[in-house]
């Protein structure tokens, strides 16, 4: 049975410490990313593996990574080629292979590592790949993937091509489509809102798609 990974990144705008809880929760094992960490125990949770160059980690946090024995600890040096997040990723597909993968913290802060931590996820194509804050749940699709969203009448829905040649389809919305075609990063599928049991399925390329609580 395939199971669900937390993955807990390292954003300045934190999740709440009940989405912490809830997302904790539903996964078989968390993962933070380096800040992740003080997220995690500002919520009173702890993780599974650790992951990171420790550089934006809080001191506190820092001591406990140094002496953990409770879980695992993947320190790097900062001067790395690659993210936290890459790390992580390359870590939970070691240890848990075909995993489904769960984001917080993920958004916000500098737009180009909100950039960087998306085209990430994105290319994590092993298994489905949510990204979950407190205002938004997102789902990136893959060809051939779709996404069934029920009870969220009245909600704001968006959907962004994030890879060229991406073609989807839309029902249960306001404004639906048919096998259309989505530019790269255009803004044809921005601003829909649910009418009724809502499925959206990628046919080509890649999408990320937005509902907001």
């Amino acid at each position: 049975m395939t199971c669900k990974v937390l993955a807990v990144c390292g954003s300045p705008v934190v999740a709440s410490a009940d989405l912490l809880r809830r997302l904790a929760g539903e996964c078989d094992h968390v993962v933070a990313v380096d800040r992740g960490f003080d997220a995690l125990l500002s919520a009173g949770l702890g993780c599974d593996v650790y992951v990171g160059d420790a550089d934006t980690v809080s001191d506190a946090g820092r001591v406990l990574v140094d002496a953990a024995t409770d879980f695992e600890v993947e320190c790097h040096d900062p001067y790395k080629d690659y993210t936290d997040l890459a790390l992580a990723l390359d870590s939970l597909r070691r240890r848990w292979p075909g995993a489904e993968l769960v984001a917080t913290c993920a958004i916000g802060g500098r737009p180009d590592m909100a950039l960087s931590v998306l085209g990430l996820l994105a290319g994590y194509d092993d298994a489905p790949v949510w990204i979950a804050e407190d205002k938004v749940v997102s789902r990136i699709l893959h060809i051939g993937e779709s996404w069934t969203i029920e009870g969220a009448e009245g909600k704001t829905f968006s959907i962004i091509a994030i890879a060229p040649g991406t073609v989807v389809s839309e029902h249960g919305l306001e404004w639906e489509l048919d096998h259309a075609s989505l530019g790269l990063l255009a803004d044809t599928g921005i601003s829909n809102v649910v009418r009724s049991t809502a499925t959206i399925q990628v046919h080509t390329g890649t999408a990320i798609a937005y509902l907001y609580r």
